[in-house]
């Protein structure tokens, strides 16, 4: 019985953290928001609801160690202005295709998720300076697009099970492997 009742009490708890968050980063024009250590399966709708007055004003994302399996093409279209996203530590697979129309994203971290497959979305943001992949499952990276990324100037990809022939291909930017 005892379990039965605390269950709704963490969720409680983590709504009204998550609610605390969003109120601070509005009241106190914040250009951050930071929603990490959340217990969050998803990006919660009702923050885009909460904060559409002020989407234009967030640079900075972090939803890092939660345990979120999937962003939307939502979040992207609606956080245009993001310039760093901190996604490490949950459980994403794979990114949405609004990823790549992000015009002023600088940094995306997406370290220790359960990527396989290298997000090649993200070699169409021409803005993105720094990417790390570090800790997932990836074999393979696009060398071949991540070289035409102008602005590119570090890919962490350590620990990750990559075949070799990836770091051979000439490159302007500093690979970790």
């Amino acid at each position: 019985m005892e379990t039965i009742k605390r269950e709704p009490n963490i969720m409680a708890q983590a709504v009204a953290n998550v609610a605390r968050r969003i109120n601070a980063t509005m009241e106190e024009q914040r250009d951050s928001l930071d929603l990490s250590d959340c217990g969050l399966v998803s990006f919660p709708d009702g923050v885009f609801k909460m904060i559409r007055s002020c989407t234009d004003n967030i640079h900075k994302i972090s939803l890092a160690n939660n345990q979120i399996k999937a962003l939307s093409n939502k979040f992207f279209l609606t956080f245009t202005q993001l310039r760093e996203v901190d996604l490490q530590g949950n459980v994403l697979t794979t990114l949405p295709e609004a990823v790549g129309n992000m015009q002023h994203l600088i940094s995306i971290d997406l370290s220790n998720n359960k990527l396989t497959v290298f997000p090649e979305r993200l070699t169409d943001v021409g803005s993105l300076q720094h990417i790390s992949v570090e800790g997932n499952q990836i074999t393979e990276l696009p060398m071949e697009k991540l070289s035409l990324m102008p602005a590119l100037k570090s890919l962490d990809a350590r620990s990750n099970p990559l075949t070799l022939e990836a770091a051979s291909v000439p490159h302007h930017f500093t690979l970790l492997t």
